[in-house]
């Protein structure tokens, strides 16, 4: 395992969520962080509460957005692991109502974002780094109706993560599949009925609980910190899979 002091991490999604949760824990191991998000309020906000003395460099960009994501790794130079946690609200309509607008616009969030963040971290990323991307318990189980097509991009991460690993070698790709985790998406997605839905899943997972933030990083820092880990996809989700 090696040690994080000294070394430059992107979170994309750093400004929030398991991506803040991320970047305040890298930051206490000594890490430098690039925290990247579409909101540059929130990022001033997020850089300001993780403090570091400096050692945290906030950038918007939009990751649908190819000129945004050139631009991020241009001004983060050169780096030595990449965390990708940023997201939307997945489409929740059953298959026959679907949105299609509104599915492309995640598609392009989630997938089509990822593949653009490896082209241009490619780029500038140092020999013997890592990126770690995000997918989820959606692809393990899938809510009903509705489930179909969140199901199949976060499914797909896996295999992307093991094709990349090997044509990126010995740049080392891996996925982290959170299952439920308590973050202000959350709060969009469902809003004040949050509190019910988590309370009877907590009751059912394994661990107890719904999963903070805190919970989660360990497991980016984990995949960051091991050589020898490439090409797979760690579940974190408190047994959540089991039920």
């Amino acid at each position: 395992m090696t040690t994080l002091a000294g070394k430059k991490i992107v979170v994309v999604g750093g400004s929030s969520g398991i991506g803040y949760g991320i970047a305040a824990a890298a930051l206490e191991s000594g890490a430098e962080l690039v925290i990247a998000g579409r909101s540059a309020d929130k990022l001033r906000v997020a850089a300001k509460r993780l403090g570091g003395a400096g050692r945290v460099t906030a950038i918007a960009a939009d990751m649908a957005n190819e000129a945004d994501v050139s631009r991020l790794f241009e001004q983060a130079g050169s780096f030595d692991h990449l965390v990708a946690t940023a997201g939307t609200p997945p489409p929740n309509y059953p298959i026959g109502e679907t949105d299609m607008d509104f599915v492309r616009g995640f598609v392009d969030g989630k997938l089509i974002g990822a593949v653009m963040l490896a082209k241009h971290a490619v780029r500038t990323l140092n020999k013997g780094g890592s990126m770690i991307f995000t997918s989820g318990i959606n692809k393990d189980r899938p809510p009903v109706p509705g489930g179909s097509v969140v199901s199949a991009v976060a499914g797909s991460f896996t295999y992307f993560a093991r094709a990349l690993a090997l044509e990126l070698a010995p740049t080392r790709v891996n996925i982290v599949s959170p299952g439920w985790v308590d973050t202000e998406m959350w709060d969009e997605i469902v809003g004040e009925a949050k509190t019910g839905y988590f309370n009877e899943m907590g009751e059912r997972v394994p661990a107890g609980r719904i999963a903070r933030p805190a919970d989660i990083a360990p497991a980016y820092l984990y995949l960051m910190q091991n050589e020898f880990m490439t090409g797979e996809t760690v579940h974190i989700d408190g047994g959540q899979r089991l039920v």
